[in-house]
């Protein structure tokens, strides 16, 4: 029972500290003093209850009682959704239209951080056996029952497969073994970790899949798994467990939801939800074009950059809508150089041999992130709404190394650092100690208007260093298929979620097997650094200590390393700023989980 009680202090400590520690302030700018209304006076609704009718044991959202109808239209950029397979979603586009059709045993209650039960009616630990108590009598959105069958196949046959996108794979993996799993009755499961497991219960957020549709496609193998669900399939016969189903996809164009009549959540009227008949996400390209129709009133929700915010700032009194600041974003911006010396099979270097030499020496990597001018970037890219970053943690994590400081630009400091490596200037172009000029290129994906507008900066920055810099912005999957397939690249601009609350949820960038390990991505073990090894005894050791305070310095430890070594280069952390139109009630923002999470209590004031 002692290590029952351990996790238990673990999670209540970990609010307790959220509390104190996420942001959700305006950052200290010269061009947005404030942006009101101010979450932490965001009165939440009390907590969830369980409600049994008729044999169905629903959520009741504790949510003021709203109105059935009407739809809400967001914008996401690029291309649009690459699948809608929740398990192999590798984007944050697919994430989030996955996220809408299906939903885990568990999840992160917005207010507290704390876990609390979805799909699962109810859980308890006794040691190290963990008890999912499902909910009786829910559907699938075509009317078959979702039971602990459904939950056995989720997990044994496509997580502990690594199916899909294999990251949750990484994540549940502790001391090199899966949890084993059981079924208790039709309505009860047990997983079972080989040793305590601090990040286990976050892990079960992982989104239960129905059995009868899915599996098919499963045993076909995993390129047969991998297409299922592309965006070619046919709405109608989606099968899932989320607020909305899918109804139309137009490729470039839109995608359509609509309400799902089986979901287990009810009002206090006891009448399901979702209010909302529709989401409907319209593809818009580019962030200027998501300005654009918003102003149109064409939208109902944007972000809002820092070059845009005052401007609404000052129209908001006057407006249809309402500016919401979530403080700093918990995902990070990064450059990431790649380190990798492997050759493929017919004995070719993935990397070109020269320039594997520049980016493996440290002195090097230090001295591009020395002359990475982060000020300059916040002040002309975020518009002063942002913050310098550091670390692998963004600023609102719980695990926030603050003893990492950071510097401020210095160009003869880290012309000095080339220098002690043996790089040397000629007509104010550098060349490294075999007579090679230094020219690289540096990758983001096109679209994303604020990453191409850092790539700018950077290649500017670095030729100040005497490099030549090629800035590429390419298509979002041609950038992943060299990232992850060819490895056929020098530098990338990219960012990726996070959680403040788990950074074991970063397993599988760190770990030298993880399937986000970008910079020095398929090394064999006894290949890679010194430092790469020690990060993969710090998230293994991370993941089995229950008390936040013998976590914290292990996590510490890997932010430490990371800045020392640079293998990725942090830049800033842009604030969450959204406006909404203020027809949209029950809108309860969130720092941990954003502005609309909880669309199935949103409803419009007619």
């Amino acid at each position: 029972m002692k290590r029952m009680f351990g996790i238990i202090v673990f999670f209540i400590l970990s609010a307790l500290v959220l509390r104190c520690c996420i942001r959700a302030d305006v950052p200290e700018v010269t061009n947005v003093k404030t942006v009101t209304p101010d979450i932490n006076n965001i009165s939440y609704p009390d907590d969830n209850k369980n409600v049994t009718l008729n044999g169905v044991d629903y959520i009741q959202t504790q949510a003021p009682v709203g109105k059935f109808g009407g739809e809400l239209v967001l914008s996401t950029i690029g291309e649009g959704p690459k699948t809608f397979n929740p398990c192999n979603t590798k984007d944050a586009t697919s994430s989030a239209m996955a996220s809408i059709l299906y939903e885990g045993l568990l999840t992160t209650d917005a207010k507290t951080g704390k876990v609390i039960p979805q799909l699962a009616k109810s859980y308890y630990i006794d040691g190290n056996d963990y008890i999912i108590t499902l909910r009786k009598g829910i559907k699938w959105s075509d009317g078959k029952p979702i039971t602990a069958d459904d939950v056995l196949y989720t997990y044994e046959e496509i997580v502990f497969k690594g199916l899909g996108n294999p990251s949750i794979t990484d994540a549940m993996t502790v001391d090199g073994k899966l949890p084993t799993l059981t079924k208790v009755d039709d309505y009860t499961v047990k997983f079972t970790t080989s040793k305590p497991f601090a990040p286990f219960l976050r892990q079960l957020s992982y989104p239960v899949v129905p059995k009868h549709y899915f599996k098919p496609y499963s045993d076909k193998g995993a390129s047969e798994f991998n297409a299922f669900l592309n965006t070619n399939t046919k709405p109608e016969t989606i099968v899932s467990n989320g607020p909305f189903k899918l109804k139309e996809y137009v490729a470039a164009q839109r995608v359509v939801f609509e309400r799902n009549p089986n979901y287990y959540k009810i009002n206090l009227n006891n009448q399901q939800l979702p209010y909302l008949d529709k989401i409907v996400y319209l593809i818009v390209g580019d962030t200027n074009n998501g300005i654009l129709k918003f102003e149109a009133k064409e939208l109902d929700v944007i972000s809002l950059n820092g070059n845009t915010v005052a401007r609404y700032k000052e129209r908001e009194d006057k407006s249809d809508y309402t500016i919401y600041n979530l403080g700093a974003s918990t995902g990070t911006l990064f450059v990431a150089i790649n380190l990798n010396n492997r050759k493929d099979k017919n004995g070719h270097y993935y990397v070109n041999p020269v320039k594997q030499k520049w980016f493996r020496d440290k002195n090097f990597r230090k001295a591009v992130e020395r002359a990475v001018d982060r000020k300059n970037m916040i002040q002309n890219i975020a518009f002063g709404v942002a913050e310098p970053l550091y670390t692998a943690e963004s600023p609102n994590s719980i695990y926030l190394n603050k003893n990492i400081k950071g510097y401020d630009v210095d160009t003869d400091k880290a012309k000095k650092l080339l220098e002690n490596s043996g790089f040397v200037y000629k007509n104010n172009k550098l060349y490294d100690k075999q007579g090679n000029f230094v020219e690289f290129d540096l990758y983001t994906n096109a679209g994303n208007l604020e990453r191409e507008a850092l790539g700018v900066m950077v290649k500017q920055d670095l030729e100040e260093l005497g490099m030549k810099v090629n800035f590429k912005p390419i298509e979002f999957n041609s950038l992943v298929n060299k990232l992850t397939n060819t490895f056929d690249w020098d530098m990338v601009i990219m960012g990726l979620t996070g959680s403040p609350l788990e950074p074991h949820d970063g397993k599988n960038v760190w770990t030298s097997k993880g399937t986000l390990h970008l910079f020095n991505q398929g090394v064999p073990k006894n290949e890679c650094f010194e430092w790469e090894k020690e990060l993969d005894e710090l998230f293994e050791a991370g993941a089995l200590k229950i008390d936040f305070a013998d976590r914290k310095p292990v996590y510490d430890r890997y932010q430490e390393i990371i800045y020392e070594q640079n293998p990725v280069i942090y830049l800033y952390s842009p604030a969450q700023i959204y406006a909404i139109r203020k027809k949209f009630k029950n809108v309860f923002p969130s720092a941990l989980n954003g502005l609309i999470y909880n669309l199935d209590e949103l409803y419009i004031e007619k």
